[in-house]
């Protein structure tokens, strides 16, 4: 078992955001976790990593490979997250500062989780980008000179550079077009199936969720109101705000025509 969630709850000064979510994620499942804005989903996400706001109260238990990361100091999470809890977020363009090129992110990110040999950290990074279809020139470039699917593909580099077992992808599609966001997708499904990984999948968009997901969570006001296979959830919700949601998300036939190229096009 990658991850098992028990009766984690995230609390403000004011009230109960999320409310006692249990679940687990086994080894190269890719769970779909569904929810309108503000349902708590991204909250959720953060509360893996450790990663909320000062002012947010956590409780419950996150076990991560047999360890609570409840328990862990500072230091012993940041070696957590990064090398074997890794995040892709929606906006992939802040997790690169202008000033620095490309290689020297990932050659950074290295050098934080202890790889000290530069010719060992520039060959890996070479390894990463080539995996996700950027050529070499990219790693002398500047964000700034990439396209949003060149940077959000880096990040999706970046990422899995140090082949985590958990990664949390949190609405990665949202600022692409339709026909980006689906070679997006097929990229992390490639390398999740070569790194074995699980992939927990933030999302409001159903039809990627038919696409790829293995398991589904549906989020309402804080709460899992409904889990279950892709398969049962989508054709037979039990809970109503789960119908409601599949009956007003755009048609779940195919997501896109056949024809499409190759994510090295991107």
């Amino acid at each position: 078992m990658t991850l098992r969630l028990n009766k984690v709850a995230i609390n403000s000064h004011r009230k109960r955001i999320v409310d006692e979510v249990s679940l687990s994620i086994k080894e190269g499942e890719w769970y779909a976790l569904v929810g309108q804005s503000g349902s708590g989903k991204s909250l959720l996400s953060q509360a893996i990593g450790q990663m909320l706001d000062p002012n947010l109260q956590l409780e419950g238990d996150i076990i991560f490979n047999n360890r609570n990361l409840m328990s862990l100091s500072k230091k012993e999470i940041r070696q957590v997250r990064g090398k074997e809890i890794t995040y892709i977020f929606q906006d992939y363009q802040g997790s690169f500062s202008p000033f620095r090129t490309i290689g020297q992110h990932f050659d950074e990110y290295q050098k934080t989780h202890g790889i000290r040999s530069k010719k060992e950290r520039k060959a890996k990074t070479f390894e990463a980008l080539q995996s996700v279809g950027l050529e070499d020139a990219m790693y002398a470039r500047y964000p700034a000179s990439l396209s949003g699917g060149q940077l959000q593909r880096a990040s999706i580099a970046l990422a899995l550079l140090l082949s985590p077992r958990l990664v949390i992808a949190d609405e990665i599609t949202t600022a692409l077009d339709s026909v980006s966001g689906h070679r997006i997708l097929q990229l992390l499904a490639r390398r999740q199936k070569e790194t074995g990984c699980a992939i927990l999948f933030i999302t409001h968009d159903w039809r990627h969720v038919r696409h790829y997901a293995d398991l589904i969570a549906v989020m309402q006001n804080g709460r899992i109101i409904e889990t279950g296979s892709k398969h049962r959830i989508l054709d037979h919700p039990k809970h109503e705000y789960t119908r409601q949601l599949i009956k007003a998300a755009p048609t779940l036939g195919h997501l896109l025509p056949s024809g499409l190229p190759e994510v090295s096009e991107i």
